[in-house]
């Protein structure tokens, strides 16, 4: 796979290629982890010609070094942890708790801005697909497995265009299947792997649901 990317839309063309096995399917569900895997999931969710929603999450990040994931949560109530590191900076409970009460704050503002009064779909017996653009020390993708393992889907995919070798080798061990177009080493971030790494704004996110929500067809039953 040649990189880096030119943009989030063909990265998501790329990997709906990866996907064409589920393509057509009325049992499959592609979720987006907002912002960034929107465009991608846009993509794919639009060639394979299934559903497009979102999986909300959030990451905990270290204070001081808040791109480090110390966690992450999602709807519903999910956290992951990452107890090693945790451990190894003697992070409080109440530090934890004071990041994650904030982020459930976001969590909250993004549900309404994208979503309004669109009802969630169906995620119980169905084929589920999750999908961003790419994840480093995967806490977030975690946080939105174990979010969805509360929903008793028939089975979890993750898709992703770009990830570190050894974050695809642990997903592999907790999912059904994972789909990843390229872990390059070393890694050096998911924004590496693409020329256009420009940050989605809430106004995309909300035209690329609404563009999938008028698709004829499209379904959230």
């Amino acid at each position: 796979m040649r990189l880096p990317y030119k943009d989030r839309a063909e990265a998501g063309r790329l990997l709906a290629t990866a996907l064409k096995h589920y393509g057509g399917r009325t049992d499959v569900l592609v979720l987006a982890l907002p912002r960034g895997g929107v465009p991608v999931a846009a993509e794919v969710a639009k060639e394979l010609g299934v559903t497009l929603d979102l999986m909300l999450v959030r990451k905990l990040g270290t204070p001081g070094h808040e791109e480090l994931a110390m966690g992450a949560i999602a709807t519903g109530g999910s956290q992951v942890l990452n107890e090693d590191l945790i451990r190894h900076l003697a992070i409080s409970s109440d530090v934890i708790e004071a990041v994650a009460q904030k982020e459930r704050r976001e969590l909250r503002r993004r549900e309404q801005a994208y979503r309004g009064d669109h009802p969630m779909p169906a995620m119980r017996e169905r084929c589920v697909i999750l999908i961003d653009d790419g994840v480093a020390t995967g806490a977030t993708m975690r946080a939105a497995v174990a979010a969805l393992r509360q929903q008793d889907p028939a089975r979890i995919v993750i898709a992703v265009p770009v990830a570190p070798p050894e974050t695809i080798v642990d997903f592999q061990k907790s999912v059904d299947e994972v789909v990843c177009l390229a872990t390059p080493t070393p890694f050096l971030g998911v924004g590496r792997w693409y020329q256009d790494f420009s940050q989605t704004s809430d106004a995309e996110v909300r035209a690329l649901l609404a563009e999938a929500w008028e698709r004829p067809g499209d379904t959230q039953a």
